[in-house]
């Protein structure tokens, strides 16, 4: 089974994304950040690794995308109550960043998603916990 999942993420401007996640909450290893990268803690054995686009280029040898003009992923964050979703997307529309579509209300399912400083979509979605086993 799979022990860690880390998603790369291309940036332009390494510090101003940190700066913008940790608006939203999200801390740092520092064991794994530095000029080129950062090691964004998302969850327990989940991490965003934001790369200056440069250095993602090495690992890759395709152009990189341009999220602002494509779509390349969907980041989806499981969040713990409807308030906390829009208490975060709040936060990040007051960053400058705008929502990528209408809240989905499905009842025992929420979502509300937006495009992050270098286009990337991320979707927090809250589960009522008595549908999901």
């Amino acid at each position: 089974m799979v022990n860690n999942i880390f998603v790369n993420l291309p940036v332009v401007d390494l510090e101003r994304s940190k700066a913008f996640f940790a608006a939203l909450g999200f801390t740092y290893n520092p064991q794994f950040t530095d000029e080129k990268a950062a090691c964004m803690l998302v969850g327990p054995n989940i991490f965003a690794m934001l790369l200056v686009e440069p250095f993602f280029q090495t690992f890759i040898k395709t152009p990189i995308a341009n999220a602002h003009q494509s779509t390349e992923v969907l980041l989806g964050i499981g969040l713990e109550s409807r308030e906390k979703i829009d208490e975060l997307l709040g936060i990040a529309l007051a960053a400058g960043v705008i929502e990528n579509r209408e809240p989905q209300d499905h009842g025992f399912m929420y979502s509300r998603a937006f495009h992050d400083l270098d286009g990337h979509i991320w979707e927090l979605i809250w589960m009522d916990p008595s549908v999901v086993q």
